[in-house]
């Protein structure tokens, strides 16, 4: 039997689109830094290094940006969500100039967030009550 979702649990990580294939292409230790990030998300905190990402209104969509052997590395993730947190982004900066995130990962990023929505308003309606 499946127990069911309570405020003592961690959130479950939904992963949207190739987030999580993309994600495990990263190097070790940039995995792992997005990983204690999203941990946090899941226990409800906000780890200190994960930052809003601009564009996005408000303080529930997040960035993890890693620099690792001259390269850029981030990750993108929402806690818009009561009951998960959605994963929409995983990408290696390939941009040399500004830093700034390029306009064709933001537009990925907001088309997988109306994805997120969707998916957790289908998923939100099949879970089970918890019955107290």
């Amino acid at each position: 039997m499946v127990k069911p979702l309570d405020e003592d649990q961690p959130k479950p990580v939904r992963w949207v689109g190739s987030s999580k294939e993309d994600l495990s292409g990263f190097p070790e230790d940039v995995r792992r830094r997005v990983g204690g990030a999203l941990w946090e998300a899941q226990v409800g905190r906000k780890a200190r290094y994960a930052k809003p990402l601009k564009g996005f209104g408000d303080a529930s969509v997040l960035e993890i940006v890693d620099d690792f052997d001259g390269d850029t590395f981030r990750a993108v993730y929402t806690v818009r969500f009561a009951k998960a947190v959605y994963v929409l982004h995983a990408f290696q900066k390939k941009s040399k100039r500004g830093a700034g995130t390029p306009k064709a990962e933001l537009d990925l990023i907001d088309q997988r967030l109306k994805r997120a929505k969707e998916d957790y308003e289908q998923w939100s309606r099949s879970e089970k009550p918890i019955s107290r």
